[in-house]
């Protein structure tokens, strides 16, 4: 089964808060992940707070049509405590 992102919240820099359906939240830093033509305007830090949760997808989208996949996102998330 395949994660579900129930919330997101551009928090500074590359970094944006995530809570997954099953209730474990935190922090993932992109910074390092923006690689390639379709993530190039994302490293323009303003365009990357343009950052939304698509209700369909359940991930992180763009407006140039960038996201990344749930598991991904959950296997970089930086836990809470």
């Amino acid at each position: 089964m395949l994660p579900r992102i129930v919330e997101a919240h551009y928090r500074k820099g590359f970094i944006i808060w995530i809570r997954f359906a099953d209730g474990i939240e935190g922090e993932i830093d992109l910074s390092h992940d923006l690689n390639g033509p379709i993530f190039a305007p994302l490293r323009d830090i303003e365009y990357f707070r343009s950052v939304r949760l698509d209700p369909e997808l359940r991930t992180l989208v763009w407006p140039n049509g960038a996201d990344f996949a749930p598991e991904f996102l959950r296997s970089r998330l930086q836990v809470a405590a």
